[in-house]
């Protein structure tokens, strides 16, 4: 059962988005992405390509590898991750290099090795753009599909253009344009993806 304050925050906030037209696991992604960042102008910021919330709905249940850039977003997709499908959650920093070769970054050496392993991974990014630039250009070059991309780095410097990559690769994917994001914002999607997998499992199971 939901906490009472989570309860009531959804309720503001379908107040304040009325109807989103959305199907229910994009308006859930909608609402805690919203409620993650205490801001409904996130709203017109959120994007999902056509197929790509079912295919992550499909891939979790499943028990796919949940694969982040950061060790931040993966603590805190971890905790539902369990509760629901016990899927497997890492940050690829856990295959990064203590250093970074001259020009690369530990986030963009570490998603090329985790990829390496799990090529068919749901892969969220929420800090790092260097990490999302390494990951198009691997399938570009035919070395991983992602189950999902969930493409949310944060900041100024290659953040946009790394999603006008993201935008156009035809990857199944849900971003957010422009400089915003982070990893609570990303975690909160594959957090609602998870959850709402696991209520139409228990939907389809009778429970």
């Amino acid at each position: 059962m939901d906490h009472p304050i989570f309860t009531e925050s959804v309720r503001r906030i379908q107040g304040w988005l009325g109807d989103s037209g959305l199907p229910a696991a994009e308006h859930d992604v909608l609402v805690r992405v919203v409620h993650s960042g205490g801001d409904p102008g996130l709203a017109p910021l959120l994007r999902f390509a056509p197929g790509a919330c079912q295919a992550g709905l499909e891939a979790l249940a499943a028990g796919a590898v949940i694969l982040t850039d950061t060790a931040m977003a993966a603590a805190a997709v971890a905790p539902m991750a369990r509760r629901c499908f016990g899927n497997p959650v890492a940050s690829v920093l856990d295959w990064a290099p203590p250093r970074a070769a001259t020009g690369d970054t530990r986030s963009a050496a570490g998603m090329a090795a985790a990829l390496a392993v799990h090529p068919h991974a749901l892969v969220l990014v929420g800090s790092a753009p260097t990490a999302l630039e390494r990951l198009l250009n691997l399938t570009a070059a035919g070395h991983c599909r992602p189950a999902l991309v969930v493409g949310m780095p944060v900041g100024f410097v290659g953040v946009a253009e790394s999603k006008r990559r993201l935008a156009a690769s035809g990857l199944p994917q849900i971003r957010l344009e422009g400089s915003r994001g982070g990893a609570g914002l990303a975690a909160a999607a594959v957090n609602a993806l998870l959850r709402r997998a696991w209520l139409d499992r228990l939907q389809a199971d009778g429970g």
